[in-house]
């Protein structure tokens, strides 16, 4: 038994060993005393890492049971509520806590009879969350511990003032955690919500656990972006998040390659909860090639064994890249960003890929592989072939290989764990 895991109560040490799990990650072994301890902290470590659990652990033994909404979780997107909410269930119910959702988009009748129960966690978008309290349907005043996952988004504009309304509307004394692979970039913004020394736990250099993650390009017509992603769901092991930085881009490219009879379908936030959720659940489930989406997906979203991403659009910001990027290569697994470039946006990539310091190489679709070397065509004809060509090696598939994607596929249900991040046996 590790030191970590003899921290935990028996039930939870048990559901530690028996998910595979071998020893914590940098960022929950380093969280977990100073939240216990009810220190204000800063947990910054990169995508896939582990910290759903980093936080959730340790809080929820500070939790006492019975005593409704004493722990606060506020996320940046419903579908990350979503996740974090099966995760706090799988742990809570354990020790015998309830958490609870309060989602936009839900039925909110559903969530007031729900919270009758006096849930101890309270998993939450700032909108729903903020509705609630104003109606004092969420007694504010008992929260001890508040949480923002992804929290330089939830300070983003469109965000940020209904964040701090929650945050005016707490106790005068509670603690407060931010977590997220980029939430150094809103520290001075953090640190301005509390007239306190935040405990920074910054463990992005000594983090071991992304795997082998590959950045690569492809060169194509912007009018032929569509048809690129029609070839590309015939890509040997092809899965991947497609992302978009336009809804209405999204929406026309999921038309046509619907006609096309690629299995595709889309998530995007002006959808209902059971859309978003049914899109998410069949991708996870191999039913679908593709999934196409804007930044809605980039933040903490986990699709166990990811194979690709697409950037069909090149992120505006180097947070966006990063974040989308942390969808692959999550638990050790391999991964390729595979980003499609027009003349006019070549030179975008480039400038994000020095900031971020990335290797990018080229490769080049044909003959329906990706290749690290251009075709070219013999001397003697016109037809075209690959000239000892090096295939890009394809991650292991999530759970089939998509050469067909209109034909059914048996269903693989994957097994999704949840400690992102964690070193397993």
């Amino acid at each position: 038994m590790t030191d970590y895991q003899s921290k935990l109560p028996e039930p939870w040490q048990k559901k530690w060993q028996d998910s595979g799990f071998q020893t914590a990650s940098f960022i929950q072994e380093k969280s977990f005393s100073p939240l216990m301890g009810k220190k204000d902290v800063v947990g910054i470590s990169p995508t896939g890492s582990g910290k759903t659990l980093a936080y959730l652990l340790p809080l929820l033994l500070n939790v006492k049971k019975g005593e409704a909404n004493q722990l606060l979780i506020l996320t940046s997107s419903q579908e990350l509520a979503i996740q974090v909410t099966e995760v706090a269930r799988q742990w809570a119910v354990e020790i015998g806590l309830k958490v609870q959702p309060l989602i936009g988009g839900a039925n909110v009748k559903r969530q007031l009879e729900r919270l009758k129960t006096k849930p101890e966690i309270i998993v939450g978008t700032p909108g729903r969350v903020l509705e609630l309290m104003k109606q004092k349907k969420v007694k504010a005043h008992q929260f001890q511990t508040i949480v923002m996952d992804e929290a330089d988004q939830l300070f983003q504009e469109g965000t940020e003032n209904l964040t701090k309304q929650i945050l005016t509307q707490a106790p005068v004394d509670y603690q407060l955690a931010f977590f997220s692979a980029t939430a150094d970039r809103a520290l001075e913004t953090i640190q301005s919500l509390k007239n306190i020394k935040f405990h920074v736990i910054d463990v992005t250099e000594e983090d071991d656990s992304q795997g082998e993650v590959r950045h690569v390009f492809l060169r194509v017509p912007e009018r032929k972006k569509v048809d690129s992603l029609r070839r590309l769901a015939y890509v040997d092991g092809f899965q991947a998040l497609v992302f978009f930085n336009q809804v209405g881009e999204m929406g026309a490219a999921e038309e046509k390659l619907v006609h096309h009879g690629v299995e595709v379908s889309s998530l995007a936030s002006d959808q209902n909860k059971l859309m978003r959720k049914m899109a998410i659940q069949q991708f996870r489930e191999g039913n679908l090639v593709e999934l196409l989406t804007t930044d809605v997906a980039a933040r903490g979203l986990d699709i166990p064994s990811l194979p690709y991403i697409v950037n069909a659009d090149i992120p505006m910001t180097q947070e966006g890249y990063i974040h989308r990027s942390g969808r692959v290569g999550r638990m050790g697994t391999p991964g390729v960003v595979l980003n499609l470039v027009s003349p006019g946006t070549i030179d975008d990539l480039k400038r994000l890929a020095k900031g971020l310091e990335i290797s990018l190489s080229e490769v080049f679709l044909h003959g329906g592989e990706l290749h690290t070397e251009r075709p070219v065509a013999e001397e003697s004809g016109q037809n075209l072939h690959t000239k000892a060509v090096k295939k890009e090696k394809s991650p292991k598939p999530i759970a089939h290989k998509p050469t067909e994607p209109q034909k059914n596929r048996k269903k693989k249900k994957q097994k999704n764990q949840k400690n992102k991040g964690a070193r397993r046996k």
